[in-house]
Order: structure tokens, then C-alpha cells, then sequence
């Protein structure tokens, strides 16, 4: 009787350890499918941007400096090493606040403005950043639920035996944590 109970009790150990090890390996690749989904929409963005940039330049010849900035961070962008995470989002935040002031660009042009292939690229654009912001929260989601999966007890003790590490979340901006200021005197 008492092997009977020993082996029961091995094969719930053996059951919950292989669980615990497949829900930490799911887990993990949630985190890289999320990235994954990243590294797609920013792939997106570079492959539109010099659509828009060529587009541009016939209308804003003297905002060569603001076009000139947006090649150079999509080509630093294209540079950063696949698993350096944190440089290609701290490139890819000053990129997108770059094109935020080539959009602006338009309101001073309005020939610009009406060019159906410019407001198609920008359209374009805008969706793509949009999507970038939603699997940004997709990937700390994931990153979340992978640091709970590593954190809590008793699936920790398997994530110590093989070595799963936890990944760093995508931070905001601390530039963009600030709040704009609004001078109604501007508007007078």
C-alpha cells in the first residue's frame, strides 16, 4: 500500500513539474511572439517612410533638416541589434515624435496637404504607430504575465532549476510623461 501512495504522490509531483515547465515556456513565447509583432510594425514604418520622405520633398524644400532627421533615425533603427529591445524602442520613440513634426509639416503647406499620396502615407503612418502602441501593451502584458509565471511559488522553483529569465517592460518616454503646457493667451 505504501508504494502505491509513493508512486501516486511521484506521479503528481512529476504532472505538476511538467505543467509548471510547459506554462513557463508558453509563457516565454508570448513575450517573443509580442516582440515579434513589434518588430513587424516597425519593419512597416521603415518600409513606408521613404515613400513619405520623397514625397515631401518635392513641397517642403526648407524643412530638409526635419526629412534629413527621419532618414537617419530610420536607418539607425535598421542598425540596432535584433535583441537590444530598449535601444530600438528609445529609436523608435524619437522617430515617431520626428514624424509627429513632418505631419505637422503639412499645415504649412497645404499643396502637401492635398496630395492625395502624402495624406494616404500619412494615414498609413498614423494606423502603423497606432499599432505599435497596441503591441507595445501587448508585450508588457506578456512580460507581466511571464514575471507572475517566474515570481510565484511553486512555478518559481521550476523557473530557478532552468534558468527562465523575466524581461524588461517597454517605459514610456520621461519626456512624454509630462504634461503639456496650455497658454490660452497664444489664442487671443
Amino acid at each position: 500500500m505504501g508504494w502505491i501512495i509513493l508512486i501516486v504522490v511521484i506521479a503528481i509531483l512529476a504532472i505538476w513539474y511538467v505543467s509548471s515547465y510547459n506554462g513557463l515556456v508558453k509563457t516565454r513565447t508570448y513575450v517573443q511572439e509580442s516582440w515579434s509583432q513589434i518588430d513587424v510594425q516597425l519593419k512597416r514604418r521603415n518600409d513606408l517612410i521613404p515613400n513619405l520622405v520623397s514625397t515631401t520633398k518635392g513641397y517642403a524644400n526648407y524643412e530638409q533638416g526635419t526629412l534629413k532627421k527621419v532618414v537617419e533615425l530610420r536607418n539607425q533603427l535598421t542598425a540596432v541589434p535584433a535583441d537590444d529591445h530598449q535601444k530600438t524602442m528609445e529609436v523608435s520613440n524619437e522617430l515617431s515624435t520626428t514624424l509627429r513634426s513632418l505631419f505637422a509639416l503639412s499645415e504649412n503647406y497645404p499643396d502637401l496637404k492635398a496630395n492625395t499620396q502624402f495624406t494616404n502615407l500619412m494615414e498609413e503612418l498614423t494606423n502603423t504607430e497606432n499599432k505599435i502602441a497596441y503591441s507595445r501593451q501587448l508585450y508588457n502584458s506578456s512580460v507581466a504575465s511571464m514575471t507572475v509565471k517566474i515570481q510565484s511559488f511553486p512555478s518559481n522553483i521550476v523557473a530557478k532549476i532552468h534558468n527562465f529569465q523575466g524581461s524588461e517592460y517597454l517605459q514610456v518616454p520621461e519626456e512624454e510623461k509630462t504634461t503639456p503646457k496650455v497658454n490660452f493667451d497664444d489664442f487671443k
